[in-house]
Protein backbone atom coordinates (compact mmCIF):
# COMPACT_ATOMS: atom_id res chain seq x y z
CA UNK A 1 0.00 0.00 0.00
CA UNK A 2 1.29 3.48 -0.96
CA UNK A 3 2.38 5.65 2.40
CA UNK A 4 1.53 8.95 1.53
CA UNK A 5 1.70 12.02 4.01
CA UNK A 6 -0.18 15.23 4.49
CA UNK A 7 1.90 17.82 5.38
CA UNK A 8 1.04 20.43 7.98
CA UNK A 9 0.50 23.99 7.54
CA UNK A 10 2.40 24.85 10.19
CA UNK A 11 5.46 22.34 10.41
CA UNK A 12 7.83 22.84 7.71
CA UNK A 13 9.69 19.01 8.36
CA UNK A 14 9.00 16.01 5.81
CA UNK A 15 9.08 12.17 6.55
CA UNK A 16 11.95 9.86 5.82
CA UNK A 17 12.44 9.74 2.23
CA UNK A 18 13.79 6.45 2.13
CA UNK A 19 9.87 5.55 3.23
CA UNK A 20 8.58 7.15 -0.48
CA UNK A 21 7.57 4.86 -3.10
CA UNK A 22 10.00 4.15 -5.73
CA UNK A 23 8.36 6.69 -8.28
CA UNK A 24 9.60 9.08 -4.92
CA UNK A 25 5.91 10.24 -4.33
CA UNK A 26 6.44 11.20 -0.50
CA UNK A 27 3.89 13.73 0.68
CA UNK A 28 1.17 16.26 -0.66
CA UNK A 29 -0.08 19.74 0.70
CA UNK A 30 1.76 22.29 2.53
CA UNK A 31 2.80 25.51 0.48
CA UNK A 32 5.36 26.93 -1.01
CA UNK A 33 6.64 29.30 1.38
CA UNK A 34 10.30 29.68 1.16
CA UNK A 35 11.29 28.17 4.45
CA UNK A 36 9.43 24.88 3.14
CA UNK A 37 10.82 24.72 -0.19
CA UNK A 38 14.31 25.40 1.28
CA UNK A 39 13.56 22.14 4.18
CA UNK A 40 11.83 19.89 1.27
CA UNK A 41 15.67 20.33 -1.01
CA UNK A 42 17.82 20.20 2.10
CA UNK A 43 16.10 16.73 2.84
CA UNK A 44 16.58 15.41 -1.36
CA UNK A 45 12.62 16.57 -1.73
CA UNK A 46 11.39 18.89 -4.40
CA UNK A 47 7.91 19.97 -5.26
CA UNK A 48 6.54 18.73 -8.78
CA UNK A 49 2.53 19.01 -9.91
CA UNK A 50 0.35 20.14 -12.48
CA UNK A 51 -2.02 22.91 -12.09
CA UNK A 52 -5.42 21.92 -9.81
CA UNK A 53 -3.48 19.47 -8.50
CA UNK A 54 -1.97 19.43 -4.55
CA UNK A 55 1.23 19.96 -4.68
CA UNK A 56 3.02 17.06 -4.54
CA UNK A 57 6.38 16.66 -3.28
CA UNK A 58 9.20 13.70 -4.46
CA UNK A 59 12.06 12.00 -3.77
CA UNK A 60 12.75 9.66 -6.64
CA UNK A 61 14.95 6.38 -6.59
CA UNK A 62 17.55 6.23 -8.70
CA UNK A 63 18.26 9.66 -8.46
CA UNK A 64 20.04 11.08 -11.85
CA UNK A 65 22.99 13.52 -10.71
CA UNK A 66 25.88 14.83 -12.73
CA UNK A 67 29.34 15.01 -11.41
CA UNK A 68 31.26 18.21 -12.69
CA UNK A 69 34.50 16.02 -13.07
CA UNK A 70 32.50 13.60 -14.82
CA UNK A 71 30.77 16.40 -17.86
CA UNK A 72 31.21 15.14 -21.28
CA UNK A 73 31.63 17.91 -23.74
CA UNK A 74 31.31 16.57 -27.38
CA UNK A 75 33.57 17.67 -30.50
CA UNK A 76 30.75 19.30 -32.34
CA UNK A 77 29.64 21.56 -28.98
CA UNK A 78 32.80 22.23 -28.27
CA UNK A 79 33.19 24.08 -32.15
CA UNK A 80 30.30 26.11 -31.24
CA UNK A 81 32.08 27.10 -27.91
CA UNK A 82 34.72 28.32 -29.40
CA UNK A 83 32.97 29.82 -32.54
CA UNK A 84 29.51 30.71 -31.21
CA UNK A 85 28.58 34.77 -31.33
CA UNK A 86 27.03 34.42 -27.32
CA UNK A 87 27.09 36.32 -23.82
CA UNK A 88 27.04 33.81 -20.89
CA UNK A 89 25.29 35.95 -17.50
CA UNK A 90 24.16 34.46 -14.12
CA UNK A 91 21.30 35.96 -12.16
CA UNK A 92 20.59 38.79 -14.19
CA UNK A 93 17.40 37.60 -15.68
CA UNK A 94 15.66 35.22 -13.32
CA UNK A 95 12.62 35.62 -13.71
CA UNK A 96 12.74 35.64 -17.00
CA UNK A 97 13.93 32.53 -17.58
CA UNK A 98 11.47 31.09 -15.27
CA UNK A 99 9.10 32.41 -17.46
CA UNK A 100 10.52 31.16 -20.50
CA UNK A 101 10.78 27.60 -19.50
CA UNK A 102 7.00 27.53 -18.23
CA UNK A 103 6.04 29.09 -21.64
CA UNK A 104 8.41 26.94 -24.03
CA UNK A 105 6.73 23.29 -22.21
CA UNK A 106 2.79 25.12 -22.88
CA UNK A 107 3.83 25.81 -26.42
CA UNK A 108 5.09 21.89 -26.86
CA UNK A 109 1.96 20.82 -26.01
CA UNK A 110 3.56 19.32 -22.75
CA UNK A 111 2.24 21.14 -20.16
CA UNK A 112 3.95 22.83 -17.39
CA UNK A 113 4.55 22.53 -13.32
CA UNK A 114 5.83 25.73 -13.32
CA UNK A 115 2.64 27.41 -12.41
CA UNK A 116 2.52 31.37 -11.10
CA UNK A 117 2.59 29.91 -7.52
CA UNK A 118 5.75 28.40 -8.34
CA UNK A 119 7.24 31.41 -10.20
CA UNK A 120 6.23 33.66 -7.08
CA UNK A 121 8.25 30.79 -4.81
CA UNK A 122 11.49 30.36 -6.41
CA UNK A 123 11.61 34.44 -7.57
CA UNK A 124 11.79 34.76 -3.43
CA UNK A 125 14.55 31.86 -3.20
CA UNK A 126 16.28 34.15 -5.76
CA UNK A 127 16.27 37.59 -3.55
CA UNK A 128 16.93 35.11 -0.47
CA UNK A 129 20.07 34.29 -2.76
CA UNK A 130 19.14 30.55 -2.90
CA UNK A 131 17.62 30.24 -6.30
CA UNK A 132 20.12 31.43 -9.14
CA UNK A 133 19.62 31.59 -13.24
CA UNK A 134 22.47 30.96 -16.21
CA UNK A 135 21.55 32.89 -19.34
CA UNK A 136 22.68 32.80 -22.58
CA UNK A 137 22.44 35.88 -24.94
CA UNK A 138 22.86 36.29 -28.37
CA UNK A 139 22.44 39.31 -30.68
CA UNK A 140 21.38 40.93 -27.32
CA UNK A 141 18.42 38.32 -26.58
CA UNK A 142 17.62 36.38 -24.05
CA UNK A 143 18.09 32.63 -26.39
CA UNK A 144 18.27 30.43 -23.56
CA UNK A 145 19.22 29.39 -19.97
CA UNK A 146 18.59 27.49 -16.89
CA UNK A 147 17.51 27.69 -13.45
CA UNK A 148 17.74 25.99 -10.11
CA UNK A 149 18.71 25.66 -6.13
CA UNK A 150 21.90 26.01 -4.75
CA UNK A 151 22.30 24.52 -0.85
CA UNK A 152 25.99 23.59 0.32
CA UNK A 153 28.39 22.70 -2.70
CA UNK A 154 25.11 21.28 -4.73
CA UNK A 155 23.17 22.57 -7.38
CA UNK A 156 19.45 21.66 -8.29
CA UNK A 157 18.36 22.26 -11.65
CA UNK A 158 14.80 22.82 -12.29
CA UNK A 159 14.45 23.56 -15.70
CA UNK A 160 15.69 24.87 -19.39
CA UNK A 161 14.79 25.97 -22.22
CA UNK A 162 16.11 27.34 -25.33
CA UNK A 163 14.71 29.66 -28.07
CA UNK A 164 18.21 29.29 -29.97
CA UNK A 165 19.96 26.00 -31.40
CA UNK A 166 22.38 25.18 -28.53
CA UNK A 167 21.40 27.99 -26.34
CA UNK A 168 20.46 25.91 -23.31
CA UNK A 169 23.69 24.07 -23.55
CA UNK A 170 25.91 26.66 -23.49
CA UNK A 171 24.05 27.72 -20.29
CA UNK A 172 24.81 23.97 -18.51
CA UNK A 173 28.15 24.01 -19.91
CA UNK A 174 28.58 27.50 -18.13
CA UNK A 175 27.53 26.09 -14.85
CA UNK A 176 29.45 23.24 -14.95
CA UNK A 177 32.58 25.21 -14.95
CA UNK A 178 31.49 27.49 -12.53
CA UNK A 179 30.34 24.56 -10.17
CA UNK A 180 33.94 23.14 -10.41
CA UNK A 181 35.27 26.13 -10.15
CA UNK A 182 33.89 26.58 -6.59
CA UNK A 183 34.68 22.69 -5.89
CA UNK A 184 30.56 21.99 -5.78
CA UNK A 185 30.23 18.13 -5.36
CA UNK A 186 27.13 17.65 -8.13
CA UNK A 187 24.16 18.76 -10.14
CA UNK A 188 21.19 17.39 -8.94
CA UNK A 189 19.01 16.47 -12.66
CA UNK A 190 16.34 14.77 -10.55
CA UNK A 191 15.02 12.54 -12.97
CA UNK A 192 16.62 10.58 -15.74
CA UNK A 193 16.75 12.24 -19.06
CA UNK A 194 18.47 10.93 -22.60
CA UNK A 195 19.61 14.78 -23.05
CA UNK A 196 21.45 15.45 -19.65
CA UNK A 197 22.78 11.73 -20.03
CA UNK A 198 25.23 12.80 -23.05
CA UNK A 199 26.82 15.03 -20.87
CA UNK A 200 27.20 12.45 -18.05
CA UNK A 201 24.80 12.52 -16.07
CA UNK A 202 24.36 9.23 -14.16
CA UNK A 203 21.60 7.56 -11.97
CA UNK A 204 22.69 6.85 -8.43
CA UNK A 205 20.48 4.89 -5.36
CA UNK A 206 18.60 7.11 -3.63
CA UNK A 207 20.27 6.11 -0.36
CA UNK A 208 23.99 7.08 -1.87
CA UNK A 209 22.23 10.12 -2.77
CA UNK A 210 21.27 11.32 0.43
CA UNK A 211 24.42 10.65 1.79
CA UNK A 212 25.99 12.69 -0.77
CA UNK A 213 23.59 15.48 -0.23
CA UNK A 214 24.31 15.02 3.77
CA UNK A 215 27.97 15.69 2.83
CA UNK A 216 27.76 18.88 0.75
CA UNK A 217 25.29 20.59 3.10
CA UNK A 218 27.58 20.76 5.86
CA UNK A 219 29.62 23.20 3.69
CA UNK A 220 28.44 26.80 3.70
CA UNK A 221 25.23 27.67 1.10
CA UNK A 222 26.92 29.92 -1.86
CA UNK A 223 24.34 32.15 -1.08
CA UNK A 224 23.78 35.76 -3.12
CA UNK A 225 24.19 36.74 -6.76
CA UNK A 226 25.97 34.94 -8.87
CA UNK A 227 28.33 36.29 -11.60
CA UNK A 228 29.90 34.28 -14.64
CA UNK A 229 34.05 35.32 -15.74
Amino acid sequence: MRRLYALDQKYYGFPDPNQAERDGLIAFGGDLCPERILSAYSQGIFPWYSPGDPILWWSPDPRFILFPQKFHISKSLSKIIRKSNYTITMDQAFKSVLQECAVIREESGCGTWITSNMIRAYSKLYEMGFAHSVETWMDGQLAGGLYGISLGRMFAGESMFFRKSNASKLALVALVSFARSYKFDFIDCQVDTSHLKTFGAENIPRNKFLQLLNNTLRHKHLQGRWTYD
